[in-house]
């Protein structure tokens, strides 16, 4: 019995690495398709760094896309969610399903001069005119994309199961001039539009450019990203004379002791040792003249967290805070808070797993990711399947990435030598979790 077991323990042992000299073969071969296809990599992102598009405007980039992945034979859909693309790639055995989502929008941001692909596009944001830029990476993410999914179908028949990629619309949100919820979030338009209702996959992944050093991955457990709930407030009182404040109920004073009130939501009423908090005002408006108390003075901000609870505290503590100190002047405040995107929050199992796969592609660069206090839309696709989001460093070797400019700045500056490793990435993922995972195995998040 002894040796009939160690013999079971033997084969078991001798499948096991059987296995892992496959994966990695199969993630050897990616890296070495990767390599070969950088350099049409770096031209899929300069052409659309030099051709961006607003989000829910995204047309030029979503054909360009479209007709990529139809060259490569994979089952395209167009229009989902507005301008999104999805590609299924049907591996060569029966299997998982891996989505691999990739933003593509611009934001409303003149781009400085220099760069012989430097934008020049014009566009209509919310009905103004406006110069348009990729200050936050998405043509990177969009390109990265396109070559994983050029690695993947030249690897189709090895592949066991299936890979769905999302090109996704607005993840900065909507530029349309429009009230309607929906034309919000691209991720959330798609999920709407039911991305994932015939097809819905076992795990999501995508990665995102950001100031570190060249070609380092980054990521974390848990959140990862805030949630981001915009805040308006109308603070009303009563007009008159500047010369005369007696007879008014002054809303700019009244504003003023909101704006300061508002500081002690977090500082005196959040338990931070629970979860990070930030309450910002980033616009005050009211007045028309200097000797004249307008009737009305508006404020707007944000109010970023990390979790459910605290989430909804915040929100409930600001809007008491406003209302009293203004009822405590005799004027009124009008608090809205209106949802947005929710904490991106990465699974634990997956992060774990796939901790040593992200190394290799990194070549052992890797670190873990802070919180960052801006939010994101793939939360969305992250509450419908477990999702791994993480970094990818693009800061020039010799620059210090502390000093780089960030994300929506118009000098943020891209090292495309770091997109290969992205690529690799997106693939290496991929592979390992469909050769994990099979098909009749209960998946659990931990």
């Amino acid at each position: 019995m002894g040796r009939v077991f160690l013999s079971g323990v033997l084969l078991c042992g001798l499948a096991t690495a059987a296995l892992a000299d496959q994966t990695d073969t199969l993630e050897a071969q990616a890296y070495k398709r990767a390599a070969a296809i950088e350099p049409q990599l770096i031209q899929w992102r300069r052409d659309i760094h030099q051709h961006p598009e607003l989000g829910e405007q995204e047309v030029r980039t979503s054909k360009l896309v479209a007709d990529h992945l139809r060259k490569l034979g994979i089952e395209v859909r167009t229009g989902v969610g507005g301008t999104g693309v999805v590609g299924v790639l049907q591996g060569g055995k029966p299997g998982r399903v891996v989505a691999l989502r990739a933003d593509m929008d611009a934001l409303p941001v003149k781009e400085p001069q220099g760069l012989p692909f430097a934008s020049q596009a014009r566009g209509n944001y919310r009905g103004k005119e406006v110069d348009v830029m990729h200050a936050c990476g998405h043509d990177a993410h969009t390109a990265m994309l396109m070559a994983t999914a050029q690695v993947l179908a030249e690897m189709r028949e090895q592949l066991t199961g299936t890979v769905m990629f999302i090109f996704q619309p607005a993840e900065e949100g909507s530029s349309l001039l429009t009230s309607d919820p929906q034309h919000q979030a691209g991720a959330q338009a798609m999920l709407e539009q039911g991305l994932f209702k015939s097809l819905k996959p076992d795990a999501v992944f995508a990665v995102h450019v950001m100031p570190g050093p060249s070609g380092q991955l980054s990521w974390r457990s848990g959140a990862t990203t805030a949630s981001s709930d915009e805040l308006e407030i109308t603070v009303t009182g009563k007009q008159g004379h500047g010369g005369m404040p007696w007879n008014t109920i002054d809303p700019v004073v009244t504003a003023a002791q909101v704006l300061t009130g508002l500081q002690t939501v977090v500082s005196r009423r959040t338990n931070l040792t629970q979860s990070p908090a930030v309450v910002t005002i980033g616009m005050i408006q009211g007045g028309s003249a200097p000797n004249i108390i307008p009737e009305q003075v508006k404020m707007a901000g944000t109010i970023r967290t990390y979790d459910e609870q605290v989430r909804t505290q915040v929100g409930r503590d600001v809007k008491q805070t406003a209302e009293k100190i203004a009822e405590s002047a005799g004027a009124k405040a009008d608090v809205q808070v209106t949802a947005g995107y929710g904490t991106t929050v990465n699974d634990q199992r997956l992060a774990a797993e796939m901790a040593p796969v992200l190394e290799r592609a990194a070549s052992g660069v890797v670190a873990t990711a802070p919180m960052i206090g801006a939010s994101e839309d793939f939360s969305f696709l992250a509450r419908h399947v477990p999702g791994l989001y993480f970094f990818l460093g693009v800061t020039p070797k010799g620059q210090d990435p502390a000093t780089a400019a960030p994300n929506h700045n118009p000098h943020f500056f891209v090292d495309e030598s770091a997109l290969v490793v992205g690529a690799r990435a997106l693939s290496a993922v991929t592979l390992e979790f469909l050769s994990k995972h099979r098909q009749g195995e209960t998946l659990t998040s931990r």
